[in-house]
């Protein structure tokens, strides 16, 4: 896959960079190819839910970022993306040290992008995939900020 134009990475971190909900959580960028984003996220008990394991709604914002700025690494320079749809599915509790938040493009399109993800919680070093997401993502043109 190549990247939707030379600008696509720089396009990326800076509708990143003005998501709130990503920073307010302490989600970062931690790699980004034509594709493919892995975010990362650390615990946080302010996030836990009532067992103390991050709750699964902060878990799903993270991972359909990491597919929609995947998908948005493909698009054409004067495209946006919005979720259209996305199943989540949640294998294990969400308890670890910090989250590996992966998005990847199954199958790019002019409008609609299919996308596959997952959550990773890393503790003590043993990685446990916590949740896997399929997306849809539709590009938004002429709506740049």
């Amino acid at each position: 896959m190549q990247y939707g134009d030379p600008q696509s990475v720089e396009r990326m971190r800076a509708d990143f960079a003005r998501q709130g909900a990503m920073s307010t959580m302490g989600i970062t960028i931690s790699d980004v190819a034509p594709g493919r984003v892995v975010l990362e996220m650390p615990f946080n008990a302010d996030f836990s839910q009532q067992h103390g394991f991050i709750h699964a709604g902060v878990i799903t914002s993270g991972v359909d970022s990491a597919c929609g700025f995947a998908a948005l690494t493909l698009m054409a320079p004067d495209s946006e993306v919005l979720t259209v749809e996305f199943k989540c599915s949640f294998l294990a509790p969400a308890r670890g040290e910090f989250f590996r938040l992966e998005g990847n493009v199954i199958k790019p399109g002019r409008t609609l992008t299919f996308t596959e993800g997952r959550a990773v919680a890393i503790d003590a070093g043993r990685e446990t995939t916590v949740a896997t997401i399929t997306a849809t993502m539709m590009a938004v043109r002429g709506r740049r900020p």
